[in-house]
């Protein structure tokens, strides 16, 4: 079974640093993109930022200059490193990929991780 077992969140102040970890288990054959997302109380998850095997990257505009996503494809890992942290920023962070296993394409998602930026 395919397990994404996230690390990294915490409790910084304004102007702080952070650095998310995602690391995939399981019967993985092939992985296409790896992303996190966020979500605070009341709103929808949202795409902070994503990366595809062939190297495409995006991110949500609020977070461009400030985080940046990487990836250890020998360890299926995905980072997130997370620079001049807001309080905007406070919100679960969950990391999602998109997975071949033994028979099919799967999405999976992280547990959540909390990150809050403090004034």
């Amino acid at each position: 079974q395919v397990r994404l077992v996230e690390s990294g969140g915490g409790m910084v102040q304004t102007g702080g640093s952070l650095r998310l970890s995602c690391a995939a288990s399981g019967p993985i054959y092939d992985i296409q993109r790896m992303g996190w997302y966020r979500q605070t109380p009341g709103k929808q998850r949202e795409l902070v930022a994503q990366q595809t095997t062939g190297g495409s990257t995006i991110y949500q505009d609020s977070v461009k200059g400030r985080f940046t996503i990487s990836r250890d494809s020998a360890k299926n890992t995905v980072y997130l490193q997370m620079n001049s942290l807001t309080p905007e920023d406070t919100a679960v962070y969950y990391c999602n990929m998109r997975i071949r296993g033994i028979v099919h394409w799967s999405d999976y998602w992280g547990q959540g991780t909390q990150v809050t930026v403090s004034s």
